[in-house]
């Protein structure tokens, strides 16, 4: 591969990269707006809610990528696999903080609607993070990294918003 291929793949992979983040973030977000009724153990299950969440949205991006793939280049080898796989993770990485907010919640002395606030505001902090981590890496100015994790501030406050008029 040319040098100008392999800058172009690194490009292609950083991008994956974080917009998985962005995405898990968003994601993992809807999954604490949307916990309504959780059981006799609702951390552990709002926890495993969460993660498993990202596991099946992760690996639905990595059949949609592969399917994606195989139309148009006859189908995919291991190696486009396992690089597709590695890409699409930061949609799982980006459900981690939330659920590990939830699972230390009882130690900061909150209750359960308390853990629940504390993870939404765990995974608007991810999905702010991941866009300005997006927009650095690709060399953008700061004027553009603050635009771009302004928006995905007002993002996350729309989610907020959802939450206070769905619960009350």
């Amino acid at each position: 591969m040319s040098r100008t291929g392999h800058a172009a793949a690194a490009r292609a992979r950083v991008a994956a990269d974080y917009t998985g983040g962005v995405y898990g973030s968003m994601l993992a977000a809807s999954v604490v707006v949307g916990a309504g009724t959780l059981g006799s153990s609702p951390r552990l299950e709002l926890v495993l809610l969460l993660l498993l969440t990202g596991v099946v949205f992760w690996i639905a991006h990595v059949h949609a990528q592969l399917f994606g793939a195989r139309l148009t280049q006859g189908g995919p080898d291991r190696r486009m696999v396992l690089q597709v796989c590695r890409d699409e993770w930061p949609i799982v990485k980006a459900a981690i903080p939330p659920a590990v907010a939830v699972a230390v919640s009882p130690l900061l002395g909150l209750d359960l609607e308390g853990a629940l606030w504390f993870a939404l505001a765990v995974a608007v902090a991810g999905q702010v993070g991941w866009s300005a981590a997006a927009a650095r890496r690709a060399g953008a100015s700061w004027r553009l990294v603050a635009a771009t994790a302004s928006v995905n501030l007002v993002l996350g406050l729309l989610i907020i918003v959802f939450k206070l008029f769905l619960t009350h």
